[in-house]
């Protein structure tokens, strides 16, 4: 989505594991010592890419007692405890739409060769005047096949209802949006065999803390969850693939 004056990206790169402070020690809604390690163990993922607007880019606001450490980071974080050379690349840009994604990304993607590729878009074009489902849906569809080739994983993000902590924007075109994007991301990742992460009705989705000042990027708490959320899609996939 478009950058907002006073959000700015969290940690670029990988924040002091050490720096977590007692808020998101004690957050149920975040992960717990080892339980990364644990759900990826054999996780056989070592190139990791990310793609998307700014919410792949990692914008958000600080928030006391959590680190710095945007979703994207903290998850590759997390897999480099299954495989500690991964290498990890994020092409997240702020301002994006599905469209400029597909153009800008996909090649640089590609030349990277990543068999785990995170996207998260179209939030940029529900903002926009003339909104067009139909012309989204196509685009990402287009994304998604150009992202889901033999040997890679592909996950992606059902987003976040801010309208479940906003009470005035209830019933509103922002949460009737949003839930319409939700359902051409999930209908995209069917086809396609992505994953989803679903983030819409998250228990945590109605407290505000989780989100930055803007109502549209998440804070560090908000990035601290979606992580969580992520490695746990992740490993439920690795835990599948198990048998």
């Amino acid at each position: 989505m478009t950058h907002a004056a006073g959000t700015g990206p969290l940690a670029p790169g990988f924040a002091d594991p050490l720096a977590a402070g007692p808020a998101e020690a004690t957050d149920p809604y975040c992960l717990a010592p080892g339980e990364s390690e644990a759900l990826l163990r054999g996780a056989p993922w070592r190139r990791f890419a990310v793609l998307g607007d700014s919410l792949a880019e990692g914008l958000g606001d600080p928030l006391p007692g959590y680190r710095t450490a945007s979703w994207a980071d903290r998850t590759a974080e997390a897999l480099r405890s299954a495989a500690p050379s991964l290498s990890f690349l994020n092409l997240g840009l702020r301002g994006l739409t599905t469209a400029q994604v597909r153009a800008g990304q996909v090649e640089r993607a590609a030349a990277f060769a990543p068999d785990l590729v995170a996207v998260v878009c179209g939030g940029n074009d529900l903002l926009l005047p003339g909104f067009s489902p139909e012309v989204v849906g196509r685009e990402m569809d287009l994304l998604f096949a150009a992202l889901a080739a033999p040997g890679t994983t592909v996950v992606t993000f059902a987003l976040s209802n801010v309208a479940a902590a906003v009470p005035e924007l209830r019933g509103g075109p922002l949460e009737k949006g949003v839930a319409l994007l939700n359902g051409i991301v999930r209908e995209t990742a069917r086809r396609h065999g992505a994953l989803v992460v679903e983030m819409y009705d998250h228990p945590a989705g109605g407290e505000r803390d989780l989100y930055s000042a803007d109502l549209v990027h998440a804070s560090a708490r908000g990035h601290a969850v979606i992580a969580a959320e992520t490695v746990r899609t992740l490993g439920a996939a690795v835990a599948a693939d198990r048998g």
